[in-house]
């Protein structure tokens, strides 16, 4: 009964790119594409790391779980963006809008951990290699992957009550394609002072604080690998770390401009637009930069192909051919 008096809105109203009705077909069709392949990248590095003995080592560890994450972001945000985009007006309910922010703020909490966790790791890895295996153990993995899981949860649990606890008295309409905090806020009927400190402080804690201490672990590396004597393990390092940066900067960029101001003097495309990028690129271009440009990889996914067209072969005669070509060619 104190919900009900304090807001007035029982559900919201979801605008996505109702501005420009012309180019919703071609947007969806997009949008489906790119689900599509993310879905299927994503899920194949998972079963590629667990049926292969060989990547079951923290790097690869840390990649699976940073592989379960974006599908579980990909499905929190894109099922509902893609029924936006089909009509010009849809409706979301003020318990889906809850469970949508929170989805999106627990498993996007949880990468930005996640990518530190891996920053930490390659860090030991080419600075300490000897020690490696001491500093990197079973254990300290175990630690950094439930520190990154529990943190998600707790942010998203504190930033979508406190949000939710703000009364709504109308419009209803979120200027956005999804449920996200800062487009949410601007429809709140009440002083959001205190909110917005604590969603800088937050920001700058969960987001920029991990992005600097990467900064300063890659460093670290860099120095490493130019003192290497053999060319070739140059080459190596900087392959796999190059990857990594390349997530790192995507994801926590457009991330920081998205939060640091919650209510920014952005335009709604601008912002519309940003959130594309952490919400469709990062989890479309993750399976791309740590598969492709990583040999180790490339044959667990040849294997893994291997099995399955074995399996289509037994029942069905087909026969996928020299896959070995399209990864290495």
């Amino acid at each position: 009964m104190k919900r009900q008096n304090q807001s007035s809105v029982v559900e919201f109203i979801l605008l996505g790119f109702s501005d420009f009705p012309e180019l919703q077909d071609e947007i969806f069709g997009v949008f489906l594409v790119i689900y599509l392949v993310t879905l299927m990248g994503n899920a194949t590095i998972i079963a590629a790391i667990l049926l292969d003995q060989t990547l079951h080592i923290p790097m690869y560890l840390f990649l699976q779980n940073l592989s379960v994450v974006e599908v579980s972001f990909s499905a929190t945000i894109m099922p509902e963006m893609l029924v936006v985009l089909s009509s010009e007006r849809t409706t979301i309910s003020f318990a889906g809008c809850f469970a949508q922010m929170y989805f999106i703020l627990l498993f996007g909490g949880t990468e930005c951990f996640l990518l530190g966790a891996m920053a930490y790791d390659r860090f030991a890895a080419i600075c300490h290699p000897l020690t490696y295996p001491m500093i990197m153990n079973k254990r300290v993995f175990v630690k950094l992957v439930m520190f990154s899981w529990v943190s998600g949860i707790m942010v998203a649990t504190l930033q979508t009550s406190w949000v939710f606890s703000f009364p709504f008295c109308g419009p209803s309409e979120i200027n956005h394609l999804f449920c996200e905090t800062p487009p949410v806020l601007e429809l709140v009927c009440a002083d959001t002072f205190l909110f917005e400190i604590y969603a800088f402080t937050g920001t700058i804690l969960i987001i920029l604080l991990p992005f600097l201490l990467i900064l300063l672990s890659y460093l670290r590396i860099l120095f490493a690998i130019l003192k290497m004597p053999s060319t070739t393990g140059r080459q190596k390092a900087f392959s796999t770390c190059a990857s990594h940066v390349t997530s790192v900067t995507l994801l926590y960029g457009t991330a920081s401009v998205t939060y640091l101001q919650p209510k920014s003097s952005y335009s709604p495309a601008t912002k519309k637009l940003i959130s594309l990028a952490y919400a469709l690129l990062t989890p479309l271009l993750n399976p791309l930069i740590y598969s492709l440009r990583n040999n180790e990889m490339k044959r667990a996914l040849v294997k893994l192909c291997q099995r399955t067209c074995a399996m289509m072969h037994t029942f069905s005669g087909f026969s996928c051919g020299n896959i070995k070509y399209y990864f290495y060619s």
